[in-house]
């Protein structure tokens, strides 16, 4: 014959039920709420993650735009130390056309433009 209790269970029985039942909920809801955390932070990463390969595409095409910016300036900056070679040979083209210049005063210019 059994020493103990039939039918519902003692002060003991019941305290230690409820324990394991507080135990388990903590253990479980612990697992949801670390799965959450886990969850959001790896969305987090990859808004970061996001975020950062934009700025680096923003900083690419800032840079390439510089870049272009400088080599116009360059290609619109006069040839020969400020001086514009061009315009200069069309002036001494034009003041030989005129007569003012003889055509060996012409070669000589030119040759000191362009030197």
């Amino acid at each position: 014959m059994p020493l103990g209790r039939m039918g519902r269970p003692g002060l003991i029985g019941m305290a230690a039920r409820t324990a394991v039942v507080a135990g388990t909920a903590t253990a479980v809801s612990g697992n949801v709420a670390r799965r959450q955390n886990d969850r959001a932070q790896q969305k987090y990463d990859a808004q970061a993650y996001e975020q950062q390969q934009q700025y680096e595409q923003q900083q690419a095409f800032a840079q390439q735009a510089a870049a272009q910016q400088a080599a116009a300036q360059q290609a619109a900056a006069p040839a020969a130390g400020g001086v514009d070679v061009v315009a200069e040979l069309q002036k001494l083209a034009a003041l030989q056309q005129q007569g003012i210049l003889s055509p060996e005063e012409f070669a000589a210019a030119k040759a000191k433009l362009l030197a």
